[in-house]
Order: C-alpha cells, then structure tokens, then sequence
C-alpha cells in the first residue's frame, strides 16, 4: 500500500516499487523526456530508472559527486541540453540529489527525486554547492524537488555503515532545529517525529536489513528530518560540518556523524530546556553523550582521525568555522571550537 504527504509544492509518495511508476510521475508533471541523474556507483540503479522510462528516457548522466562541484554541474546542464531533456530524476543520495537541485537552480525543469540514502536533502528547496574548495549554501523555491519517492525497497542493500552515517545526519538536522532561532511548534513536532522514527527504526533495520516496514520507517524519519531542515536554519553543527567537507573533502554523511554529538554537547551548555527532547529519545543524562552513546551502539564512526584528518588540520579549521558570526544558541569561540574538533578528532565521548 502506497501513502502520500503532502509538503507543497512536492508530491511525497512512501511504498515499496513506488520506482517502478516513475513514468507515470513524468507524464504527471506533463513532461515527456527525463534525463537521470546519480553518482558513478549507482550508474546500474540510474539504467534501471531508465528502463522503467522508456521512451521517456532522455539519458543518463552518472556524474554526480560529493559538496556538487560547480564544474560538474556546468557539465549536466550542458548534457540536459544536449538531449533535450525537459525534467531529471536523481536516484541515489545526497550528492545525486544535490546535482538535481543545481540543474533545477540554472534550468528551472522539474525534479524527481527517488532517495536511496537518509540525506533527507530533497525534502527542501536549499542547494550546497562548492567552488574552488569553498562549499555556498542557500535557499532557492527553485532547487525544491517537485516529486518525492521514498521506496524502502531500494534501501534494504544499503550497506550498514552507509545506512547509520545517512541517518545520523538526518538526526543532525533535527537535533539542531530544536534550538534553531526561527522554531515552531510545526518544526520542534517535525523534530521529534524523525528523531524517534530513527531511535526505534534504525536497530530494527540493522538486525534485519531487508526488513521493508523498518525500512520505511526510517525513510519516514528522513522525511520528517529533512522537511524540518527546510523550515529553520541550521547553526554549529551544521557550519563547521560543511567547513570541514569543503576545505578537507571529507564523506558528508560520515563527517556528521562525528560531529553531531560534540556540537550538541556545546549548545547544550546554553539551552539544555531546548534539547531535552534528544535525551527523551535516545536514553542518556545529557544530549551529546546520549547521541554519541547511540552512534556507538550503531558501529558509526566516532573520529575524524580515521577520516584521515591531521591533526594539523583542526586548527585551520577551527580558524575558517569562527571567521563570519551566525546564530548560534552557544557563543561561537574560537578555543571553544578547537576543543571540540580535538574531541571529535580523537572520537572520545563528550564530557558533561
């Protein structure tokens, strides 16, 4: 059975072999030729989506590559010319997602995003893009995805590390909306809503992976997740997340992975009333030990050292992550930031 939410302007379909009707989305939106989008590694999903086109299908480009460089993006455009494509569909995670949102930002052609990881990054109209090693982030209604399909089936072979990093970085951003300046009671219930989906869903699907109800479960809680972080602004965790993704080129979802407990451990210092709902959640005293105490039971990665950060690394970091002021519940210091990154960087659990 297939439900729908309704998050407008997207359509938002959740149930197995929803992949399968991708054509039908197309003709819906009153398109005729979709160019596919996904990542080099997921170049046999896109031919799949493809095949399910058919004469419907203007191509493939399987290009897309973490913090959606530019130049890449430049190249996707070109090629959505080139064939006369008149929509893309992005199978895969956020890197595809973010190529999609790009070519919609320069094209204004519509969307369909079929997610295979917990990014959550489609259920919002915001666009991360990197230049010259320095990764932008803004809002555009334009890069919002007209068309979700979340089919749980495609996330049951997604391997277990992958399936914990996806979801932590959802978590993120509804761990940081709780404190976010601009929250409503809409944001806060959006929150908690993906928070516990993952806090009961994710060891259901570690046990059994193919396990399709606690697939879709999580899925939910990447939805929710994601819809939040398009309704409030991120701070800390997620500033010094794209600092060290951009300037480093580090694995997006394993970077916030790490980082997470830690940057819910500084602000809890200052709004502990307001991230009482993550202890709720997770079972421990505080918010940044109970995060890291679940990502430890869920095998994440716990150190940017085994990212292959240097310790030498961390102070320019802290340097770049402290240059421009932004809303943080937490006073952003300097010291206070490279304490931090020197926790995350040795993977030791946050001191209450």
């Amino acid at each position: 059975m297939h439900s729908t939410a309704t998050l407008q302007p997207t359509r938002v379909l959740f149930g197995a072999g929803l992949r399968h009707t991708v054509a039908d989305e197309v003709a819906r939106l009153g398109c005729h030729k979709a160019l596919v989008l996904s990542t080099p590694q997921q170049c046999d999903s896109a031919m799949q989506v493809a095949e399910a086109l058919g004469d419907k299908a203007a191509g493939i480009f399987a290009r897309a590559t973490m913090h959606t460089p530019v130049n890449v993006t430049e190249d996707a455009v070109g090629h959505l010319t080139d064939v006369q494509a008149d929509c893309v569909i992005a199978i895969g995670g956020g890197s595809t997602t973010g190529l999609g949102k790009a070519i919609a930002y320069r094209t204004d052609v519509p969307q369909i995003v079929i997610p295979t990881t917990y990014a959550g990054s489609e259920a919002t109209a915001i666009l991360g893009q990197t230049e010259n090693g320095i990764k932008t982030t803004f809002t555009d209604a334009r890069v919002q995805p007209e068309v979700i399909l979340y089919d749980p089936e495609l996330v049951t072979s997604l391997p277990a590390a992958m399936t914990v990093t996806s979801a932590l970085n959802a978590i993120a951003h509804a761990a940081e909306a709780l404190y976010a300046q601009n929250r409503t009671d809409r944001s806060d219930a959006l929150a908690v809503e993906g928070m516990r989906h993952f806090a009961e869903g994710l060891p259901m699907v570690l046990d059994n992976p193919a396990d399709t109800v606690a697939r879709e479960r999580t899925l939910r809680g990447a939805y929710a997740c994601g819809a939040v972080l398009g309704q409030v602004g991120m701070a800390l965790h997620h500033k010094l997340c794209h600092t060290l993704g951009g300037s480093l080129d580090l694995p997006h979802a394993d970077t916030h992975a790490i980082i997470l407990p830690h940057a819910i451990h500084y602000n809890a210092q200052a709004v502990p009333g307001l991230l009482a709902p993550v202890t709720d959640i997770f079972g421990a005293p505080a918010p940044g030990p109970a995060l890291h105490a679940f990502a430890t039971r869920m095998n994440a990665p716990l150190a940017l050292r085994d990212l292959g950060v240097r310790a030498a690394d961390l102070d320019r970091a802290a340097d770049l992550a402290t240059q421009k002021p932004y809303p943080n519940p937490a006073p952003v210091t300097r010291d206070g930031i490279r304490t931090l990154l020197q926790a995350a960087w040795e993977g030791t659990p946050p001191q209450r």
